[in-house]
């Protein structure tokens, strides 16, 4: 095992855990990654593996058929396979965002019905906040729900959901002015509405359309769709936790996951770099030696290292802050803007130690050049976690003058 990363205090059931999973990406990911991602093909291969490892179910309680594993197992696990690939990564974490967030806020019977065949991976979960024209700016949020008897009708235009094709159960958050008088803080007027659809794309239920894959630089592999709504009824019953106006705070929650897993797969995929070119630093020679015995190169090795082990002790720092019950936006911000800024460091160093074979698409250093971007941008822009560090900081260390 790579001196780098490890996680002290982790239990016999964890190293199992992490070994298996460890194992998984080494002989399943790893060797045929790139040629799926240069096809832009969905590994459903290795999403059958995941399946039948238990992973879909690796945060969800025993009670309902899964491991009812901590966020830290879960956020160790993430790693490993963003290690192997990042895309396989993000069709995970849609889905336990929306897992987790059923099991905190969904009513008895949401929680029934749903999460045990989460559990097995029968349903694929996704989850939309975003739209066309706002970005991060959620409270600006212009897909709207209108009661109409036991049912909403729902309409409005979503962007970027991941899994949105492959999923059969998406939390879709719209605005919900019912019961909320004018003027109500836009944040309290948001509901969480959970849509079950077929998989596919096109009209996969009434109302309710995906019009196809969008096409990325990197990221590949993994579905990243819109979501329109037209006339999309929706009955009472699937308003996440069964009322109106909790959807800001619900979602919000779950992103509190979703940073530490944004944290986790940097981690991943720093540390992927930095075994490409500590390898490919003594394979390859220049003026009579191994480049890893110049020290231009060591000194890159020595900071690409201390990066890894610095991310990973932070972002583990966030996901116990998390299982231990208490409030963890400021360390989970901190850890998805630092660990995301430094695997595109890292990664932009592995590519240099490269050289010109950094830009062939032989080698996999490429893949990681192209996918090491989205991490800057997902879950909230490195911007939005610095206004949240910054604004939590303002609250910790409040001047009593």
């Amino acid at each position: 095992m790579a001196r780098l990363a490890q996680t002290a205090g982790l239990t016999d059931v964890q190293q199992e855990i992490l070994s298996t999973v460890r194992d998984f990406v080494d002989k399943e990911i790893i060797p045929v990654a790139t040629e799926l991602e240069h096809r832009d093909e969905y590994p459903q291969a290795i999403v059958d593996g995941l399946k039948e490892l238990g992973l879909f179910g690796l945060m969800i309680p025993e009670e309902y058929g899964g491991l009812g594993e901590s966020l830290l197992t879960y956020a160790l696990c993430v790693e490993e396979i963003a290690r192997g690939w990042m895309s396989v990564s993000g069709i995970i974490n849609t889905h336990f965002i929306v897992a987790y967030m059923l099991k905190q806020h969904g009513t008895q019977e949401q929680k029934d019905h749903f999460l045990p065949r989460m559990a097995a991976g029968d349903i694929r979960g996704a989850f939309s906040m975003s739209e066309p024209g706002l970005g991060s700016d959620v409270s600006a949020i212009t897909s709207k729900a209108v009661k109409d008897g036991d049912e909403y009708v729902l309409n409005g235009q979503k962007m970027w959901l991941t899994n949105g094709g492959t999923s059969s159960l998406v939390a879709v958050l719209v605005r919900s002015d019912e019961g909320h008088p004018e003027g109500t803080a836009p944040h309290k007027s948001m509901t969480t509405f959970l849509v079950e659809k077929e998989p596919g794309f096109g009209e996969v239920r009434p109302g309710l359309t995906i019009p196809g894959k969008i096409d990325k630089m990197g990221y590949k592999g993994v579905d990243t769709t819109e979501l329109i709504m037209d006339g999309l009824r929706v009955s009472a019953d699937r308003v996440l936790g069964g009322v109106t106006g909790r959807g800001f705070y619900q979602m919000m929650d779950g992103v509190e996951v979703g940073r530490v897993n944004v944290a986790a797969r940097g981690c991943g995929v720093a540390q992927r770099a930095f075994e490409l070119g500590v390898q490919y630093a003594q394979q390859r020679h220049t003026f009579g030696k191994p480049i890893a015995q110049h020290q231009a190169i060591q000194f890159k090795l020595a900071e690409m290292a201390t990066k890894v082990e610095a991310a990973h002790a932070m972002m583990v720092n966030a996901a116990r802050k998390k299982d231990s019950g208490e409030r963890n936006d400021l360390e989970a911000g901190m850890a998805k803007y630092l660990a995301s800024e430094y695997c595109k460091e890292v990664v932009e160093d592995a590519f240099r130690i490269h050289g010109g074979y950094g830009f062939s698409k032989e080698y996999e250093i490429e893949r990681l050049y192209r996918e090491a971007p989205m991490l800057l941008i997902g879950e909230g822009t490195a911007e939005i976690q610095k206004m949240i560090i910054g604004r939590r900081l303002l609250e910790e260390y409040r001047f009593q003058g």
